[in-house]
């Protein structure tokens, strides 16, 4: 009798092994975690003219909606995280393989947006990413960066109301935000060192508190599909 005890107690010890392993196993892989926990936004702007609408994947998971030529997309939560993040034509009959690919990773609570310039044309196509979570401004102030998105460019200057706000921003730079007074503005953007303006963008609000980036895209110079031109987005 006590042996048939023992082997009774053994064979259970082995069904309980079998059945708590695939738990344990499952509670180490980093895929459980839900992307709304993390609460990760993105924003997707097609800058380029000539690539006509794209989509966006995380991973092998095809994010909603797809992106056109010049509109920011705005914020939306993403549903999956996985990498590399991929753009790919909207149309298969252009493509079906990745235009794009990213391998960074995403942190939580964070906003991120993903510009994708250059023109296909020429196979220049590429991306500029950045982390649009930034520290609070000074009560009384509000922030913007400026974002060169143009391709074939050099240096721009940036001037606002008349003043000097954002020095030889070469092609694919991302500048430091900035702190200004709130109000209305007439932002002016020259070639680097010169007077003459390739973009006059005015009546642009800076609330209190709250953060922008100011884009320029197209080709200065340029007309009809590739004219020059500059957007903002608020990040707050």
């Amino acid at each position: 009798m006590a042996d048939k005890n023992r082997v009774m107690v053994f064979l259970f010890l082995c069904c309980a092994g079998i059945m708590i392993l695939p738990f344990i196993a499952s509670c180490g892989k980093s895929g459980t975690v839900s992307p709304s926990s993390l609460r990760i936004q993105m924003q997707v702007i097609n800058l380029s003219p000539d690539l006509q609408p794209v989509n966006l994947y995380m991973g092998a998971f095809k994010q909603t909606g797809y992106f056109a030529y010049p509109s920011a997309s705005g914020y939306f939560s993403l549903t999956a995280i996985d990498t590399p993040i991929r753009i790919k034509s909207y149309s298969q009959a252009i493509s079906s393989v990745n235009i794009l690919s990213l391998d960074t990773l995403l942190k939580p609570n964070l906003k991120y947006t993903l510009f994708i310039t250059g023109l296909r044309i020429d196979s220049t196509i590429t991306s500029i990413f950045t982390v649009d979570t930034a520290a609070t401004p000074t009560v009384g102030r509000g922030k913007i960066r400026f974002v060169n998105a143009s391709p074939r460019s050099t240096g721009f200057d940036v001037l606002a109301n008349g003043v000097m706000a954002f020095t030889n921003q070469t092609y694919k730079n991302v500048s430091k935000f900035i702190q200004i007074p709130p109000g209305t503005y007439d932002f002016k953007i020259l070639p680097k060192g010169l007077t003459t303006v390739v973009s006059d963008f005015p009546n642009i609000t800076i609330a209190d508190g709250k953060i922008y980036t100011l884009y320029c895209r197209g080709i200065a110079g340029g007309a009809d599909s590739v004219a020059f031109g500059a957007g903002i987005i608020s990040n707050k």
